[in-house]
């Protein structure tokens, strides 16, 4: 599961990743309000931890703008702000729940969990499809037809951001930022072999689905009939 942290105080940020990844969490971090809302148009989230009060743009204005675009990722707004009036403004914004900082990491990592047993709407189901095959994201299953193949998570991330992107490029950068995480060191030579990885599963499916290397940038999804 991936938490996407939006919060621009670096001590709690560290500690909320440290808790997270105890876990099995892998965290994404943002610290600016404007880096957010990109960041969050350009990936897939699990759950966003929103703090209202941010540099470039604030929480609320933040979850108005993502709302207004149909994303639907669950978030949970951190903030200072006790009002109940400050309260009734975030979750009528679109929050999913509100938590007060200072705030129990154990209650904090509750929430979490609660907000992913909750049912997703439609728009956000993990089943993906790119012309003859298709991805259950909850449990990283490709299949075609009948035939069915079960990835590794990192496998299954990888093939995920490809098919969320359907065919347009994706960078090397972009890649590693989502698979591996931000700010984490991945040997080069590891995309290559989680691409080969994929390969191998794409050709046992006998699917025309095939992953094209565009040199110099980075990979796409392609339907060839000569694949």
């Amino acid at each position: 599961m991936r938490v996407l942290l939006i919060e621009d105080d670096t001590a709690l940020c560290e500690a909320i990743t440290l808790h997270l990844k105890k876990e099995g969490y892998q965290t994404d971090i943002c610290g600016n309000g404007e880096d957010a809302v990109y960041y969050i148009e350009k990936h897939t989230q699990d759950v966003i931890v929103l703090d209202r009060m941010l540099p470039g743009k604030d929480g609320l204005s933040i979850l108005n703008d993502i709302r207004d675009q149909g994303i639907t990722t669950p978030v949970i707004m951190v903030t200072a702000m006790n009002g109940i009036n400050d309260r009734i403004d975030g979750l009528d914004g679109g929050a999913d729940d509100y938590l007060v900082k200072p705030f129990a990491m154990d209650e904090f990592l509750a929430r979490i969990r609660a907000l992913l047993r909750r049912p997703r709407n439609m728009k956000n189901t993990p089943l993906l499809s790119y012309k003859d095959i298709s991805l259950d994201t909850s449990i990283y299953m490709v299949s075609k037809g009948e035939k069915q193949i079960s990835l590794s998570k990192r496998e299954g991330a990888f093939l995920e951001y490809l098919m969320l992107n359907q065919e347009n490029i994706v960078t090397r950068e972009q890649i590693l930022n989502r698979v591996w995480g931000l700010n984490t060191f991945v040997e080069d030579g590891n995309i290559d072999n989680y691409i080969s990885f994929l390969r191998r599963r794409l050709k046992a499916l006998d699917t025309h689905v095939c992953i094209k290397t565009v040199h110099g940038i980075g990979y796409r999804l392609e339907y060839s009939s000569h694949a």
